[in-house]
């Protein structure tokens, strides 16, 4: 029980640190470091704990140094009392390495929670960001990179802070304790290590922009990459139906490819960094044990010194030569540092500024004067745009692609805002409500089926508690469901596939419908929602709108002219304007637009 409580606080860090990312992210975006140990704020007790047994589980390595030499002394001298001396030394060895154990157990449990605490903290962050950020950043952005930025990029980050904590912190400490006995032994050798540190620092030097200009290529491209395949995996039908396959492994081996070619210039400049820094450490060991052999033979230091400086200087050498080895991995977490900040330092936020309640929704809507268009665009989709709906009103659009429809309904629900103009909710100006507010309240059937992979209860009731089997019972009826799931193994708790491809695409739409009756809204809104569904399917569900407009206000975009003759009012859009609009018995008597469009239909 109590692990799991540990495992549940853990992961719900990245609440609590949200806003605390966003500010550190925004303040720090030029300088990583200062990022990097703010992932650590409210995590000091148990990193105290974590260095302390670290410490503990490291200091085999600087005795035993010691009682090496003290051995090899004992030995050369042959004095009486040598094997007591010995076996003090040597259980003294014993009890240093005996305790690395359960020490290292220790470290590890604290770092550990640290560490995924971290983790999950990023990770939260991430997805609590990407809900915020608006539908233009989402469409402007792959989904399979933002999923490389929240699976591939903290997991870099997790391994950069590991390798980080414990490598500088084992550097420090083995650096700390080499000078220290080595300057109270002979001041001459810690002169030697002295003259030889700057090398190291020199070689990092060298290679430092080139390993991290690899490592950003690198990461740019699979992130690239990764958006192609998710791309591609979702076109797989429909490359399948034109025989395009060949065309697609092409385009992906492109990118493959490049991965390739990137990841090649990586690791040839990673080996010639490691193997560069191998032979000049290697040299400079040997170089430290001929330095001490020679101090030996005049008599300066002991046989046993210079093995405890050998061995001593080894540690430096290793410890150096990690912190050069790992820099390719650092360089990675950096840039993964980078690329999980220019998302939550992102600016792109949907606006929510909540000034006026809106308490229960009743569903006037009015546009004033509207004007829209696309940041990068240069005509106006919508061009001062006006209409008023009354509560409870149904009210469809139709025109030719492109007549700016979808603009209104995108504007309503609050998706984008308008460049100019206002749109007023029960009179209240939208920008000032609180957007999830009114949301909750109004429901959308959109054009493009969204389900996910539960089951078609879950897919139904989605995001809502306390839902009835009568109520469910009910939308399912209403939108021509009931058969389709008598015939299901498992009823309402069919597991569908992902997106729901187990289902026929009007069988996917239904549910989709169902989904928002089944919220009761104030504003319902359709977009194309009867476009996939066969003219028994579609007569059920154009009863279930019809019913629905008794009850709320109904926005409907379609191109099938024959499901919105019940609407109350029809508008005609042409570039952006009203050209008519009224019942649909008006329009066809005044033989105009729509009644041009509903011949080409006939």
């Amino acid at each position: 029980m109590k692990a799991e409580k540990q495992k549940e606080r853990i992961g719900e860090e990245g609440l609590e640190h949200f806003e605390e990312y966003i500010k550190t992210y925004s303040q720090n975006r030029e300088h990583p470091g200062k990022i990097i140990l703010n992932f650590y704020k409210g995590n000091k007790w148990n990193m105290f704990k974590s260095c302390l047994f670290l410490i503990a589980q490291r200091s085999p390595i600087w005795v035993l140094p010691i009682v090496t030499a003290n051995i090899i002394n004992i030995a050369t001298d042959g004095k009486e009392d040598g094997m007591r001396s010995i076996i003090i030394n040597l259980m003294v060895a014993l009890i240093f390495i005996c305790q690395n154990a359960p020490s290292n157990y220790f470290a590890t449990k604290f770092y550990a929670r640290v560490n995924r605490s971290i983790e999950g903290s990023l990770r939260n962050a991430l997805v609590r960001k990407l809900q915020h950020l608006s539908i233009m950043f989402h469409k402007e952005m792959q989904s399979g990179r933002l999923q490389s930025k929240i699976m591939r990029d903290v997991e870099n980050v997790q391994d950069l802070l590991t390798q980080i904590f414990k490598t500088l912190l084992f550097f420090v400490m083995d650096m700390s304790v080499a000078v220290t006995i080595t300057l109270m032994n002979s001041p001459t050798v810690f002169v030697f290590f002295l003259v030889m540190a700057p090398f190291a620092v020199l070689l990092v030097y060298a290679f430092r922009k080139p390993v991290s200009n690899r490592n950003k290529e690198f990461r740019r491209e699979m992130e690239q990459t990764q958006g192609a395949v998710a791309e591609m995996l979702e076109m797989i039908p429909v490359t399948r139906a034109h025989g395009l396959q060949e065309v697609e492994i092409k385009k992906m081996n492109k990118h493959l490819n490049q991965i390739v070619n990137r990841g090649y210039q990586l690791d040839l400049v990673n080996a010639l960094f490691g193997s560069v820094s191998w032979v000049m450490f290697q040299a400079f060991q040997v170089i430290c044990l001929a330095f001490t052999g020679v101090l030996a033979c005049k008599g300066k230091i002991s046989v046993g010194e210079v093995i405890l400086y050998q061995n001593y200087f080894s540690q430096i050498v290793g410890q150096v030569s990690t912190l050069i080895n790992i820099y390719p991995q650092i360089c990675r977490g950096i840039e993964s540092v980078n690329s999980i900040g220019d998302v939550l330092a992102e600016t792109k936020v949907e606006d929510n500024n909540s000034i006026v309640p809106l308490g229960e929704l009743k569903g006037s809507v009015e546009f004033c004067n509207v004007d829209f268009k696309y940041p990068d665009g240069e005509k106006l989709i919508l061009d001062d745009f006006s209409l008023k709906v009354n509560s409870g009103e149904s009210i469809a659009f139709v025109g030719e692609s492109g007549a700016g429809k979808s603009t209104i309904l995108n504007l309503l629900i609050g998706f984008i805002p308008p460049v100019n103009g206002k749109i007023l909710i029960d009179r209240i100006n939208m920008v000032n409500l609180d957007i999830n507010e009114y949301r909750k309240q109004i429901a959308v059937v959109p054009q493009n089926t969204i389900l996910f992979s539960g089951t078609i209860r879950e897919n139904i009731t989605y995001g809502l508690d306390n839902i009835t089997e009568e109520e469910i019972k009910r939308v399912i009826e209403q939108v021509g469901l009931d058969d389709m799931i008598k015939g299901m193994p498992n009823g309402l708790d069919t597991q569908l596939g992902e997106h729901g491809d187990k289902l026929s695409g009007g069988q996917k739409q239904r549910i989709s419908i169902a989904r928002a009756l089944i919220r009761k809204p104030k504003i319902i809104i359709f977009d194309e929602a009867t476009s996939a569904l066969d003219s028994a399917s579609e007569k059920k569900v154009q009863e279930a709108t019809n019913n629905m407009m008794k009850n709320c206000t109904t926005f409907l975009v379609a191109h099938r002219l024959s499901t919105i003759k019940n609407a109350d009012r029809i508008a005609v859009m042409e570039e952006g304007k009203i050209i008519e609009i009224g019942n649909y018995e008006e329009l066809m008597a005044k033989k105009g637009a729509f009644y041009k469009l509903q011949t080409l239909q006939s």
